[in-house]
């Protein structure tokens, strides 16, 4: 009974810590949503009234017809969709080859690329900037899809990797006596039942460059290129009390997409960063 009670209490304890974590970070988001649905006069309020007495959606309404608002969105999509389909195209190879192949210097080299991650992209800015420039790529998605790319490579390996690793390797070996070259079974048996693997990596690249501001903020300085997350940084910097509710609102429109994408596939995530965890 004693041991029951103990086991009881540190769940108790456990859902307690959690609640307060969950409401430690929904706060600033039920906060930015109550601002986005006041009218202009309510923003003078402040946090004397956080349910606003006349709620509207009008300022969603002005920001989702803003022509201006469509095209950063479009532009942040387009960059992560070319940084995540790049870094896919990368590490799906190179996770086959640590997968399938032993070789000197397989664990340092998965640790090297392991601790590529690590190293933040503020660091790297300045050179970034200048060897952009040599290649003549400021200014262009071309140069900022390829950061997005290559930050996104690292977690990809390791991910996919895992999912290989879970492929029992008697699939190839049945196929390569069939007669399938290495490219066939490449192709139809293993990356057909990495799907899963590949499509939550494709999806955190997505998410990880959704939210980039710093690569953006530095290699597009011009405002038809820039995606969703800079553009409401410069419109912040310029924005006055009575606009306040509109940069909630897009705010809230940006932020969005990316919890239901991840509460909607988090299933997929997380059995996808576990594959081969156990294994053996």
């Amino acid at each position: 009974m004693t041991g029951r009670r103990a086991e009881r209490l540190g769940d108790l304890a456990t859902y307690a810590v959690a609640c307060l974590l969950v409401m430690l970070f929904a706060a600033p988001l039920l906060w930015l949503v109550s601002l986005a649905i006041r009218t202009p006069a309510e923003v003078f309020l402040g946090a004397a009234r956080f349910i606003p007495q006349e709620p509207t959606l009008a300022n969603f309404e002005q920001i989702l017809t803003d022509r201006a608002f469509g095209r950063y969105l479009w532009n942040g999509i387009k960059l992560c969709a070319l940084g995540a389909t790049g870094a896919l195209l990368v590490s799906v190879p190179a996770a086959y080859v640590f997968s399938r192949r032993r070789f000197r210097g397989a664990s340092a080299l998965m640790l090297g690329i392991l601790t590529v991650q690590m190293v933040s992209p503020l660091v790297l800015l300045i050179p970034l900037y200048r060897y952009m420039e040599r290649l003549g790529l400021l200014e262009t998605h071309a140069a900022a899809a390829g950061v997005y790319m290559a930050l996104g490579v690292p977690l990809s390996v390791w991910m996919l990797k895992a999912s290989f690793d879970a492929i029992p390797r008697s699939l190839e070996q049945a196929a390569a006596v069939d007669g399938c070259t290495p490219a066939q079974i490449l192709c139809f048996i293993t990356l057909p039942l990495a799907a899963p693997g590949m499509a939550s990596a494709f999806i955190l690249n997505m998410l990880m460059g959704w939210s980039q501001f710093l690569v953006p903020f530095i290699l597009l300085s011009r405002d038809q290129l820039q995606p969703i997350s800079v553009a409401i940084f410069n419109f912040a910097g310029s924005t006055s009390s009575s606009t306040t509710q509109l940069l909630a609102a897009a705010c809230v429109i940006t932020v969005l997409p990316a919890i239901a994408a991840f509460l909607a596939l988090q299933r997929l995530i997380v059995g996808a960063v576990m594959a081969g965890a156990v294994k053996g």
